[in-house]
């Protein structure tokens, strides 16, 4: 089972159209969609993944609020929110696979500034998710998204992050996730966003529960969708490949062409 977290950027309908293309041809059976919002390219995107079969769970955010998208070739029971608060930015969903129930949190945690009123949000969020989030220990379980947090020893480092943001990441590793990027790549420097002054930062994750770390069997980032000329959004996907395997898929058609209603995709 392969699972992709891509931040949409909330995308107009045009470039929501350039994205559908990417999206479609990729390999991996669930799609985690972070920086979603009540729009019209959010909205277009949702309607041809649903109409083309696929399982959608898109609870929108009110209007000026971002969110997660999950979409899915495969069977999926969406769970409650993760947290009540900033609910949309939680989207927990289960997979049956042939060794059991496999739960996929997606997050997009919120981003902030130097203010007070962004810095006391995103330290809420975060300390919240952090206590709604099961024991790693206990299930199998994938958290992927748009963390907009750094890992300690994040390189460079960067002075303006605070301790209660690297104290998510921590947090998550002393209840028993392992981070899937480094258990693959220990020493590699990669980012998953670059900032116009040309520094980098590795914003999206992906950990898993100790029973998924002898399943995972790749993990990377695939920069072409933020590195291409006609780019597709500011972020680099993120892929993650694990040795599971779905009881069931869904039967799908080819999103980008919802004529050929019949033709599997």
């Amino acid at each position: 089972m392969d699972v992709l977290t891509f931040n949409l950027n909330n995308p107009s309908r045009e470039r929501a159209q350039r994205q559908l293309y990417w999206l479609a041809a990729r390999p991996e059976q669930i799609l985690v969609l972070t920086e979603t919002a009540p729009s019209d390219g959010c909205d277009f995107l949702a309607d041809r993944f649903q109409a083309a079969g696929f399982r959608v769970v898109f609870p929108r955010p009110e209007r000026g609020e971002r969110g997660v998208m999950i979409v899915s070739r495969l069977p999926l029971e969406a769970a409650a929110t993760l947290s009540s608060y900033l609910p949309h930015r939680g989207v927990s969903v289960t997979v049956a696979t042939t060794a059991g129930p496999l739960d996929i949190i997606g997050l997009y945690v919120p981003s902030r500034d130097a203010t007070p009123a962004k810095t006391d949000r995103k330290r809420r969020f975060l300390e919240e998710a952090g206590r709604a989030i099961p024991s790693g220990t206990t299930g199998a379980r994938l958290l992927i998204g748009d963390f907009n947090i750094l890992e300690p020893k994040h390189e460079p480092r960067y002075p303006f992050f605070k301790p209660f943001e690297y104290a998510f990441y921590e947090g998550l590793e002393a209840a028993g996730y392992g981070d899937a990027f480094r258990q693959l790549h220990p020493t590699a420097a990669e980012h998953s966003w670059v900032g116009r002054t040309g520094d980098g930062y590795r914003y999206d994750h992906a950990h898993i529960s100790a029973a998924l770390i002898g399943a995972i069997h790749g993990c990377h980032y695939v920069h072409e969708p933020r590195t291409r000329s006609d780019r597709l959004t500011d972020h680099s996907a993120l892929t993650v490949q694990l040795d599971v395997a779905p009881e069931t898929q869904l039967r799908v058609s080819d999103p980008t062409d919802l004529s050929a209603a019949g033709a599997l995709f």
